[in-house]
């Protein structure tokens, strides 16, 4: 749950969302009230880049790839997965629960949404779409709408939103490696 403190996953398996809008980055307009981030950049061409992208997406590439460790009770391929990310060092470390909201896993698009359990620096939902184009484009979607949830974050906001900035270069350039594989 933070800092100096081990988190569980089993702690975080009924636990409710810290935001009303469930399911809200698979919806064409992000919920007022946020701050919002989509984003959307070529990271590869043609059918075998994005089934490694495809595949990448929901091995938690991106997110490792930012440099988070990874804890989940099942591939972000399957709804209800609970993820704990942690950040810094391995004892001191931030935990960062999320759990998998919705996934889409066709032919020509493959990723999955992510929204915030109590314990995470923000409340609301993040989501990673890989998508092959009919021009043979493989483009990587991240859209977010957050708000700061916790005191401290919320008094260090620029930082905030610099460190959520940097972690989203991150998981592209990731994703971008795992396309090109």
């Amino acid at each position: 749950m933070g800092l100096l403190r081990r988190a569980t996953l089993d702690q975080y398996a009924g636990t409710p969302f810290t935001y009303p809008e469930v399911g809200g980055t698979r919806e064409p307009q992000l919920p007022p009230g946020y701050d919002h981030v989509e984003r959307a950049h070529v990271i590869g061409s043609g059918r075998t880049s994005f089934e490694r992208a495809g595949a990448a997406v929901f091995r938690w590439a991106g997110q490792r790839g930012a440099g988070l460790r990874i804890q989940a009770s099942g591939p972000a391929s399957t709804p209800g997965t609970v993820v704990l990310m942690t950040a810094g060092l391995r004892r001191a470390g931030l935990d960062i629960p999320c759990r998998v909201v919705w996934v889409v896993d066709e032919p020509d698009r493959r990723g999955f949404g992510y929204g915030t359990l109590p314990g995470h620096p923000e409340s609301g939902e993040e989501s990673f779409v890989v998508s092959l184009r009919p021009d043979g484009e493989v483009v990587y979607e991240l859209r977010a709408f957050s708000r700061l949830a916790m005191p401290f974050p919320r008094l260090a906001a620029p930082v905030g939103h610099r460190v959520q900035t940097l972690a989203l270069d991150r998981y592209v350039a990731a994703m971008r490696r795992a396309a090109g594989r």
